[in-house]
């Protein structure tokens, strides 16, 4: 026995289960009355938010909601969205949070997968939750949010959220997991094709993905940090926990309006924000008076592909620092970000951009990355040029799929996580995705990477969103398609595109065909390509 073992144990003098819900007990200790929800008129402090997490989860708990029970919620990002991500693990419930967006068909899917006790919904989203409500074969308890934000909408339950809080001790005493494995909370992934799966993850990598955020951001203390980005899309990447841990401000929003973005930038001196590259877009394509109102630095945070070169020159001129980054459902969100050196700030526009634009190196809080071959998980040449697939490994990896062991067993085979994802390596280590491997383009042998063609149309000063999937082609096996939305006030033509392209890539990654349309966007602003590629298959 080693002289480092022998008398020395494992205790809970010296190990305790790491739980993002530590966050809200030390912030509300040391900063009781700092600011922590802005709402309309709604101004809390630490105390009170504390306090209201806590009414919530002694209210479950007293409605016989316990340990490894799910809590659905159907909310906006508002505080009640807020207090769940507390009260409702704090009881060892797990939390789901469902894409406001979505169907009853698939509501009430998630809803029975993940075998709900309860559901906490705002009036908004009342005709969707009645019909969702009529397809689920169980009983459940159905809460009611009148959001004084919104105001409109009709009840789908006779039980009132604040009534409900009133239940509740504010001075409850939680249930601090006994396992940091537990599960903390349940997202579902927005699939193409099938049911959604249900990723679950625990307290261990939700408390360190919340430090990942901090760290890879270099937040500081009382951030200003304005919700752009949706609370259920994987649990808001983290930052409920994060800006928590922060004793930040939660300036919530209820739907993402360029305008009111602006205001709210302006008037609560935001500092943070999160969110697609088009939420970057629609500021940028606001009127310069209105974008003239952020006068103090802020910082936005992006995820997948990052903006074209000229969104973030337009960006940066009206003084918000984009930090790109990557991740996916399955690992809560950003775990890679594209680690900025101080020289490139030297660089032309150009090439700070093409820089910005890797998906880049691991978080602190992630232990592995590569970019090797899907079959033989060997790592590919760092040379730029080799295309492979991304591989994570790590504490933020999820635990698995819910009821779905062949999809876990599947997604975690050879020891990493498959994400699906194709890329290429720098000699600097910094990854760069070249295409989803299932997008990724093969024609007449050659692949082409419909990002690097997606990047091109970009610089066309009048698109103002593209996207390029493949279209079938007797000749070729198929050719690129692209999908394009103009500027308003601006006009192109197919042909004016393709002789664009020419000009800048190979003539067989030119596309083929142009089809000018609104494109199918998800809840979180990503263009749906599998939609696209039907409307390609129709051409």
């Amino acid at each position: 026995m080693s002289i480092f073992q022998e008398g020395l144990s494992q205790a809970p003098v010296n190990h305790i289960a790491l739980t993002p819900l530590s966050f809200i007990e030390r912030t509300a200790s040391v900063y009781p009355h700092y600011p922590a929800v802005i709402h309309g008129a709604i101004r809390r402090n630490w105390q009170e938010t504390y306090q209201r997490c806590r009414r919530l989860a002694s209210a479950l708990q007293g409605r016989g909601i316990g340990v490894g029970d799910t809590v659905a919620v159907m909310l906006p990002n508002i505080p009640a969205m807020l207090e769940a991500h507390f009260g409702v693990p704090m009881i060892g419930a797990v939390l789901n949070t469902l894409n406001v967006r979505l169907d009853a068909e698939a509501i009430a899917f998630m809803l029975n997968h993940g075998e709900a006790r309860a559901l906490i919904t705002d009036r908004e989203f009342h005709a969707v939750i009645r019909d969702a409500l009529k397809l689920i074969n169980r009983p459940i308890l159905v809460i009611d949010v009148d959001d004084p934000e919104y105001g409109e909408g009709e009840p789908v339950s006779n039980l009132d959220y604040e009534a409900f809080l009133a239940e509740g001790d504010p001075g409850f005493n939680w249930h601090w997991p006994s396992d940091e494995w537990q599960a903390v909370s349940l997202n579902y992934t927005s699939g193409t094709t099938g049911n959604p799966k249900g990723v679950v993850y625990h307290h261990r990598g939700a408390y360190l993905n919340a430090l990942g955020n901090q760290m890879t951001w270099g937040m500081g203390q009382h951030p200003v940090y304005l919700w752009t980005l949706p609370m259920f899309h994987c649990n808001g990447w983290c930052y409920p926990w994060t800006i928590t841990a922060l004793a930040g401000v939660h300036v919530c929003l209820r739907r993402v309006d360029p305008q009111k973005i602006l205001n709210l930038i302006d008037e609560h001196k935001v500092t943070h924000l999160c969110g697609a590259p088009i939420v970057l877009n629609a500021l940028v394509n606001m009127p310069e008076s209105a974008k003239a109102a952020i006068d103090h630095p802020v910082k936005a945070m992006v995820a997948g592909a990052a903006p074209p070169a000229k969104v973030i020159g337009a960006v940066e001129a009206m003084g918000i620092e984009v930090t790109h980054v990557y991740g996916l459902t399955e690992v809560y969100g950003p775990v890679t970000v594209c680690a900025w050196h101080d020289e490139w700030n030297e660089l032309p526009l150009d090439e700070r951009a093409r820089l910005k634009s890797r998906q880049g190196v691991r978080y602190p809080t992630l232990e592995g990355v590569m970019v090797a071959d899907p079959q033989s998980l060997q790592p590919v040449p760092c040379d730029g040029e080799t295309i492979g697939e991304i591989f994570m490994r790590g504490n933020t990896v999820m635990k698995g799929y819910l009821k779905n062991p062949e999809a876990t067993a599947e997604a975690f085979d050879g020891g990493w996580f498959h994400t699906g994802d194709l890329a290429v390596c720098h000699p600097n280590g910094y990854v760069e995705i070249r295409d989803r491997l299932k997008d990724i383009i093969i024609s007449g042998g050659e692949n082409i990477s419909t990002i690097e063609v997606e990047d091109t149309l970009y610089r066309h000063p009048a698109v103002l969103e593209a996207a390029v999937v493949a279209r079938p082609d007797e000749r070729w096996g198929e050719t690129p398609c692209a999908f394009v939305a103009l500027k308003g006030g601006l006009q192109a033509g197919a042909e004016d595109l393709m002789q664009f392209c020419r000009e800048h890539l190979a003539g067989f990654k030119v596309p083929k065909t142009v089809v000018f349309t609104d494109l199918p966007k998800t809840s979180t602003g990503k263009i749906q390509k599998y939609v696209l590629r039907d409307w390609a298959r129709q051409l």
